[in-house]
C-alpha cells in the first residue's frame, strides 16, 4: 500500500482551509499533517513536520507566501511548494517562481485538479493552471518588455531594452551594436537608468533587474 503524501497547508481563511482539508483528504492519497494561517507559523510547522508538499496562499499576515517559500526551501530544498492563490497578476506569479515554488494554481481551480497538482508536485513535477501557464509562455516568448514595464514603470521602453541587456552582463559596445545605437547613447541611457532606479552603480542596477527576473538569460 502506498504511503500518503504529507502536506502542510497555509491560508489565513479558516473556512477555506476547512474545505480544502476535506477535499484533499477524501481520496486517501493525501494526509494534511498541519495547517497554518501565517507565513511564520507555516515555517515553524514545516520545520516540525517535514512534509512532502507545502500548499500555501500568497497573501497572509506578516510574512507572505512567497517570502515563506523562499525561506522554507533554503532549509528544506526537497520540499515541493504549490501556491494556491487568488492573485493572478504577473508580479505575484513571478515572485512565487523566483522564490522556488514548483506550482501555481488559482483558487477557482477544481478541487480534484488541486489534489492532482499536490500529487504531481510531490513527484517532482511542475504544475501550473492553464492561464498561469499561458502567462509564463508569453513571458518567455516575447512579452518580457510588458512585464519589465510593470516592474519598472519609471523607465522608458528603450531604457528597459538597455537594462535587460545590461543585466545579461553585456558591455556598452555590445549593447550599442545590438540596438544599433552609439556607445555614447548607451552610456546616457545607463546613467538615466541608475538615476531612475535610485542605485549607485551598474552592478546594483543588474542586481535589481535580476531580482525582478529580468535579464537572467539572453
Amino acid at each position: 500500500m502506498s504511503t500518503a503524501i504529507r502536506v502542510v497547508i497555509a491560508d489565513d481563511h479558516p473556512m477555506y482551509r476547512f474545505g480544502l482539508h476535506a477535499a484533499l483528504t477524501s481520496g486517501g492519497h493525501i494526509d494534511i499533517v498541519a495547517e497554518a494561517e501565517t507565513g511564520l507559523q507555516l515555517m515553524n510547522l514545516v520545520d516540525r513536520h517535514q512534509p512532502d508538499v507545502v500548499l500555501t496562499d500568497l497573501a497572509m499576515p506578516g510574512l507572505d507566501g512567497a517570502g515563506a517559500t523562499s525561506r522554507i526551501l533554503q532549509r528544506h530544498p526537497n520540499i515541493g511548494v504549490l501556491i494556491l492563490t487568488m492573485h493572478d497578476e504577473d508580479e505575484a506569479l513571478f515572485a512565487a517562481l523566483r522564490a522556488g515554488a514548483r506550482g501555481y494554481l488559482l483558487k477557482d481551480a477544481e478541487r480534484d485538479d488541486i489534489a492532482r497538482a499536490v500529487l504531481a508536485v510531490a513527484a517532482g513535477e511542475a504544475v501550473y493552471g492553464p492561464s498561469v501557464a499561458g502567462r509564463i509562455v508569453d513571458f518567455f516568448t516575447g512579452t518580457r518588455q510588458r512585464y519589465a514595464s510593470q516592474v519598472f514603470p519609471e523607465l522608458t521602453p528603450r531604457e528597459l531594452d538597455v537594462l535587460a541587456l545590461v543585466a545579461t552582463g553585456q558591455g556598452n559596445h555590445e549593447i550599442a551594436r545590438r540596438l544599433v545605437l552609439s556607445e555614447k547613447t548607451i552610456r546616457n541611457h545607463v546613467a538615466a537608468i541608475l538615476v531612475k532606479l535610485q542605485v549607485p552603480n551598474r552592478p546594483a542596477a543588474v542586481a535589481k533587474a535580476r531580482d525582478a527576473g529580468i535579464g537572467q538569460s539572453d
